[in-house]
This record gives structure tokens, sequence and C-alpha cells, in this order.
């Protein structure tokens, strides 16, 4: 396995995290278990939840992915070697805290004491604001409009709570996710002006069908030491291509919940990942985990969440890390981001 520094704290992560969303929706309790066992045991040191997970999103499913973590910790008495990250939810529907923004004093207090009590931990090692209060672009969202009449909580207030809960012991550090250039250099300013928690991490998407973190966000990545947790690395699953030539295998994501997942599905993603499944094969390697080493090795990046329905496929995923793409392979996969740039942003 492979370690990189997270932001400027001295914690070593694993470039692969363990993502854990399917769990309680697409996998049982005893098959979160088992990924769990293997990732620990391939040096996965990293682990990414939310309170919000399984998903998509549902009141009877909320928190379950949190729980069967919390019980694999009681049972295996390994928390200590898992840096863990989870969620705050952003505005949400009623049966999330009545609804609406989430990281007031209020709801974020209760978001954690939530987690926590879920996870059956004292502390969370990276605790993220799961996607901003305030009207902007995530989600792969276009056309900006901006609308002054929005409310939200300031960013000050959210440090300031923040800070709160690392004095206490229930956090230790802070990041975002689905976040912005503006936000994320909103949240550092105000840290270095008022002394407050810095956001060293930014989990967003990225993958070959969408490179828009490389516009903005990467540069603020590297110079402030705020490096990417880079979700959705395989496009939903569409980068393993088994979706290709119209397949839906039974059971997968798109198979059982089509209708949520539309991002990776537009006009030319189907042409890009063609292109992509002719390198991996022409250069005998795995397209999953060529797309999965690609983001592995760029400077901006600190860890690639993978999700995994099936233990072949975790494996898959993990041994990624082993994989060399030499400088052709590169040259090859930026050509085609040329021809289709980001076709699911």
């Amino acid at each position: 396995m492979n370690y990189k520094k997270l932001g400027n704290s001295d914690i070593k992560v694993s470039t692969i995290c363990l993502g854990t969303m399917t769990w309680g929706e697409q996998n049982t309790k005893e098959e979160g278990f088992e990924q769990m066992d293997y990732a620990l045991d391939q040096g996965v040191n990293f682990w990414d939840t939310a309170e919000i997970y399984s998903i998509p999103p549902k009141k009877e499913t909320f928190g379950d992915t949190e729980v069967i973590i919390g019980k694999w910790f009681e049972k295996t008495k390994k928390r200590d070697k898992v840096i863990l990250a989870s969620k705050v939810c952003g505005p949400m529907r009623e049966y999330v805290r009545g609804g609406g923004n989430q990281f007031g004093t209020k709801n974020i207090t209760e978001a954690l004491e939530g987690s926590l009590k879920r996870l059956r931990t004292d502390y969370i090692d990276l605790y993220q604001l799961h996607w901003p209060e305030r009207n902007t672009n995530f989600f792969g969202k276009l056309g900006y409009e901006h609308d002054d009449s929005n409310e939200w909580t300031k960013f000050e207030d959210i440090l300031l709570d923040l800070k709160k809960f690392i004095d206490q012991g229930k956090i230790r550090y802070v990041g975002l996710s689905n976040e912005t250039p503006w936000g994320l250099s909103k949240f550092l300013e105000l840290s270095k002006s008022k002394d407050l928690p810095r956001m060293i991490s930014v989990q967003n998407p990225y993958n070959l069908l969408n490179r828009t973190y490389e516009v903005g966000l990467a540069e603020i990545s590297v110079r402030e030491k705020a490096g990417l947790l880079a979700y959705s690395p395989l496009a939903c699953g569409f980068l393993s291509g088994k979706y290709r030539n119209n397949q839906l295998p039974k059971g997968s994501r798109i198979e059982r919940d089509g209708e949520f997942w539309t991002r990776y599905n537009k006009p030319n993603s189907n042409k890009a990942i063609d292109a992509y499944y002719e390198i991996a094969k022409k250069n005998n390697l795995n397209l999953p985990q060529m797309c999965l080493k690609f983001l592995e090795i760029q400077p901006f990046v600190t860890s690639v969440i993978i999700g995994a329905t099936t233990m072949d496929q975790l494996k898959t995923n993990i041994e990624s890390v082993n994989i060399k793409l030499t400088n052709k392979v590169i040259e090859e996969i930026n050509e085609i981001q040329k021809i289709y740039p980001n076709p699911c942003p």
C-alpha cells in the first residue's frame, strides 16, 4: 500500500480509501465486515462514511452504514487501526433534524453526537461538511445563478463550532466535500486570520469522465496542502467497463437505482469509456485499475475513495496501487480527454 500525509497533519493515510456508502443498501452487515477485514489486512487504514449513508438516501436507512462500522469496531477492537472520516450532511429533507440547513450549532452538534453513537467511538479523525448550505454548484450542476437571498451559516460560526469539537476531543481534523474554489479559499482565509481550525481536505468527484477538479481546485490543494479525496473514481462503475455495449448487470447500482445515478449516463460518456477501454486493452492493463492509478498519482490527490459491492471488485481496486502507468499510457489518456473533455462534469 502507498501512503500520503493528510493535509498538513502528521497523519499518513492510505492512497486507497475504503468507501462505505453501499453498506446497508447494496451490501449486508456481514459483507461490510468482510470488506473491512480485508481492506485493513491490505494496509487500507483510511475509511470514509457519512451520517446520510447508505445511498440512495432514505429515511429508513439514514445512519445504517455508520451502525455497521460501529458494530465492527465493537467486535474487533480495532478502532485505533483506522483513520475514520465521516460527514454532516448539508441542507436536507425533514427527516434529518427537521430539514433545511444543518451547519448551525444545534444541528451540527446533534449530527456529530449521532455519528459518534452509531460509530461506537469517542472521536472521528476527519469530520467533513458533506455539501454547502449556500446556493452554489455541486453534484454536476452547471449554469451558476447567484442568489443573495439564500441564507446559510457563516463560515466563521461553523469553524468556531468545529473548534469546540476539536477542543473536546470529539474530532481531530476537519474537511470539506462537494466544495468550490471560492468556498475552500474562504475557509482557509478565515482559518488563518481568526486562528480557527483549518480545512485539510476536499472530497469531490474526480475520474476520467470528470476532471474538472484540475481547474482551480487542484492548484489550491497543492499550494495549501488541502488534498483531494477523490470520490466516484470509477464514475459509479461506468469506468469499470461493466456497462459497455448497453449491458446492465443484475444487482448493479444502475440496474437497481438508475433514476438516481444519472450523472455519468451522458451522450459522450460511452464513447470516452470505449476509448479508455481500448487503451487498457492495448497496454495489457485492467481498465478500472488504470483509471484508479491515474488518479492516485496526481500531486493534488491525497486518497482515492473506492466503493465495491463484491470482494472481487474490492481486491481489484486495492491492487491498483501496485500497477505502473507509463508516460505513453498517460499521454494516451490525456489525448482522449482532449477529444471528449469532461463528458460528465
